[in-house]
């Protein structure tokens, strides 16, 4: 019953561009309505061909509503003529030679179906990546989506609450695992504790900031996830550089004093189940990292360029494949693992090879070094929290790629491209903002 229901609104989806097309407000209320599907992502989501038992990164080929919204307001910007160009900045592009660069791990895949799996998710996601751009480049209403992720902060706290009250030790909120929830809320975190520092409580949007940075890093220290924990003075120290100048130097200094006495008060209130979650995390957790390595390695150095296939890791772990067994002779002990390795960049290269992994690093690295760029161009206007609030919390999370996969989840993933997109926008809008802001009163601080 729910695929005939999801395929009803499948066939929906030409009829809603073409009405986002006449009404402008309605593609506005369309695109907070995708927002809206990432908070409940699982229960707007469907697999088609599932392979619920597979232990994989992609398990069907998921469509979400996210997804119908997006082809929706896609529609609707291609009928506009907003829609001009299908790689409009070199993000895509880069995006796009990872894809590619995908593909010869098929010719050493054993299971065609869930290797499709991961296709399918990769190809759906750069068209979410290029709808959001799109959409920003067409309105530049980058405020009321910024708002859009403040509600997204509150509603996942409130069911991080709900988790606490139903006894669950390590909470996960809107998302399927406290991981990724940490990961998620540690980017959200920075962007708005720079949107706090650089706009003041004052500012309209620098209250909502305020509250929306205190959801965020609750709900990060909630998680107990100790990658993340270990991380935030990190991505919080790099985004507070970030937002220094000669010039708002005091004005900074005076809004960090209350807020570290707020965060070290919340600290100590939540510092012993920290402490216990550090100093009694099984010792097997580590040693799984370590020897799921050993095992990725064993499959770069059978298959360096194509990878062992897209999403065929598990299938490789098994008989009559030999890479756990070499695992096994190097660690000293037999291994019998069907897991993934803990190790996003690991799995790619075990996946899909060295070019595919270094395509990915580049599509990383670019909007990294875009929002180092942005930092000094865009000072001085009121979105200069933007990339400062980003460039530690991107940081952040790549160093935390480096022990989970998480980065590989769909909902994940969805943030990731949403943070990129916004990147994009500003990476081709910035001369019109700054001179637009030079000649417009300056922002309530």
């Amino acid at each position: 019953m729910k695929y005939f229901v999801f395929v009803l609104a499948a066939l929906g989806v030409p009829p809603l561009g073409f009405l986002l097309y006449i009404n402008k407000r309605w593609q506005k209320y369309a695109f907070w309505a995708m927002m809206g599907a990432m908070i409940f992502y699982n229960a707007t989501s469907i697999n088609f061909l599932s392979e619920e038992k597979y232990p994989g990164t992609s398990r069907g080929m998921e469509v979400s509503v996210i997804h119908l919204f997006a082809f929706a307001i896609l529609i609707s910007l291609k009928l506009q003529g907003k829609l001009k160009r299908f790689i409009p900045e070199t993000g895509f592009g880069i995006y796009i030679t990872y894809f590619l660069l995908c593909l010869p791990s098929l010719s050493t895949a054993i299971d065609y179906k869930v290797a499709w799996f991961e296709l399918w998710k990769m190809i759906l996601l750069y068209f979410f990546y290029l709808v959001v751009y799109s959409y920003l480049r067409a309105t530049d209403d980058v405020k009321s989506v910024l708002k859009g992720f403040v509600l997204y902060a509150v509603m996942n706290l409130a069911m991080v609450f709900k988790d606490r009250f139903a006894g669950v030790y390590q909470a996960h909120g809107a998302f399927p695992h406290q991981n990724s929830m940490a990961m998620a809320m540690l980017l959200l975190g920075t962007l708005f504790f720079a949107a706090y520092l650089t706009l003041g409580v004052r500012n309209k949007f620098g209250r909502l900031a305020a509250i929306a940075w205190a959801c965020a890093a609750i709900a990060t220290l909630r998680s107990y996830s100790r990658g993340a924990i270990a991380l935030m003075p990190v991505a919080y120290g790099i985004t507070t550089l970030a937002c220094f100048t000669r010039r708002s130097m005091n004005r900074i200094i005076s809004r960090i004093i209350p807020v570290a006495i707020m965060g070290i008060i919340g600290l100590l209130l939540l510092l012993p189940k920290i402490i216990e979650r550090f100093q009694e995390a099984p010792e097997a957790s580590g040693n799984t990292r370590i020897e799921l390595a050993y095992c990725a390695k064993e499959m770069v150095a059978d298959e360096p360029w194509r990878g062992v296939g897209i999403n065929n890791w598990s299938m490789k772990m098994r008989p009559p494949y030999t890479y756990q067994e070499a695992a096994s002779a190097i660690v000293g002990r037999e291994l019998n693992y069907v897991g993934i390795v803990e190790t996003v960049y690991l799995l790619v290269v075990a996946e899909c090879g060295i070019p595919a992994l270094l395509a990915m690093l580049a599509w990383f690295a670019w909007h990294w070094f875009s929002c180092l760029r942005l930092v000094k161009r865009l000072r001085g206007t009121e979105w200069s929290f933007v990339p400062a609030g980003l460039l530690g919390g991107l940081a952040a999370i790549y160093m935390q790629s480096c022990l989970e996969w998480v980065l590989r989840q769909q909902i994940n993933l969805f943030l990731l491209t949403f943070m990129f997109a916004i990147i994009a926008y500003f990476n081709t809008s910035w001369k019109t903002i700054r001179d637009k802001e030079r000649t417009a009163p300056s922002p309530r601080r």
